[in-house]
């Protein structure tokens, strides 16, 4: 089969099939030993560049292929399905592209923008602190003017790729409200300490990442002082909320695939495990949750393209239901499969532990539970 996404940029397709049969080739065999080693091997980080997956928003004068988000979603649902630690990697780089292509200067798009379309450089998203998680009313990381630039002091933790990551969108305290840095990781000052052995995305090169006393120049800020805790810190949330909610399918469906493969060769008393109804049953509330996630994921991904603000709704309700569908059925998934389910032979063990990660990153479900209660509350009031 041609791997449509190593060809040359003219000749690309960048659409769900060809992302998944990238996935199928590149992604998918190796996940396990990914997961397992706890890093994703430099020469698939350069394959997904090759293959334009790191920012394809981006428009094409910054090197991006001007994706739509709706085939966004379409891509980190296939990248999920195949590997949730490589989907968690797009998902930082894309929410600090993100942020870079909304509200950066000519001159940081002209430094940055090309790089981070191509993959040159990887980029990690820094609001999480230990003690604070991502509250950002809690944040004391600061930033404290100097000179015209800034002096970095702080900590952030649980930052997917940090390990890695080339540049770094850290979230601060400035003299009046939360800045939003663009911080380079040869900066002196920095450092970053390798997080192991977490429950789930075990690839994803978690990190904790250090600031001491680290000056950066005026060209660090990201949009205008005050604003990050607005737009910047809002939009970038809502495009991970996204990314994971279309990953949180992709899981559901790596369930499905797997659990149809395995009832059908898996016999008990000479029955195959397919046959029986309780079997069915499960497999076919994978198929209905499926369909029913990835509509939803693709209704906040029109709305998104729409420029229609109900997209940020849209997106904590498609995230709720994907993720506590990923949860529940990637135990569906280890129940159907056994003892079998509970070893490192079968990918659904893999699936159960990424899947429960999917529940707290991006707003807790309990968090977004209280939100859309909230908006049903606005919307009876209104």
């Amino acid at each position: 089969m041609t791997d449509q996404l190593t060809q040359s940029p003219a000749t690309r397709v960048l659409d769900r099939a060809a992302v998944r049969a990238f996935v199928d080739q590149h992604i998918s065999p190796g996940a396990d030993a990914f997961d397992r080693a706890g890093a994703i091997p430099q020469e698939l980080l350069d394959r997904i560049g090759e293959a334009g997956l790191w920012a394809p928003f981006l428009p094409p004068e910054l090197g991006g292929r001007g994706t739509d988000l709706v085939t966004l979603g379409e891509i980190h649902e296939e990248v999920g399905r195949g590997c949730s630690s490589v989907r968690s990697l797009l998902t930082v780089h894309g929410m600090l592209s993100w942020a870079l292509q909304r509200w950066g200067s000519a001159a940081q798009l002209e430094r940055w923008g090309p790089r981070l379309a191509s993959g040159r450089t990887l980029g990690a998203f820094c609001l999480s602190e230990p003690g604070a998680g991502s509250d950002t009313g809690a944040i004391t990381t600061c930033a404290v003017p100097r000179g015209g630039g800034w002096v970095l002091d702080g900590c952030k933790k649980w930052i997917t790729g940090g390990r890695r990551a080339d540049l770094f969108l850290v979230f601060a305290r400035g003299p009046a409200s939360t800045v939003a840095l663009l911080v380079p990781r040869e900066t002196p000052g920095v450092s970053v300490r390798p997080i192991d052995d977490m429950l789930g995305t075990r690839a994803s090169m978690l990190a904790e990442v250090a600031f001491d006393n680290v000056v950066l120049g005026p060209d660090a800020l990201l949009g205008p002082s005050g604003f990050a805790s607005g737009m910047v810190l809002t939009g970038t949330l809502d495009l991970g909320r996204y990314s994971v909610a279309a990953g949180s399918v992709g899981i559901v469906q790596a369930c499905l695939d797997a659990c149809a493969a395995y009832t059908s060769q898996r016999t008990v008393g000479g029955v195959l495990l397919r046959e029986m109804p309780l079997i069915r049953a499960k497999l076919s509330d994978m198929v209905t949750d499926v369909r029913a996630a990835r509509l939803l994921v693709a209704e906040a991904g029109r709305l998104k393209d729409a420029g229609d603000s109900a997209t940020i709704m849209a997106t904590w309700v498609a995230k709720y239901f994907a993720s506590t569908a990923a949860a529940r059925h990637a135990t569906e998934a280890v129940q159907v499969h056994g003892a079998n389910g509970c070893s490192p032979d079968f990918p659904v063990a893999r699936y159960f532990r990424d899947a429960k990660v999917m529940e707290i990153i991006e707003g807790s479900n309990e968090v977004q539970r209280t939100t859309i209660a909230a908006e049903a509350y606005r919307r009876c009031a209104s």
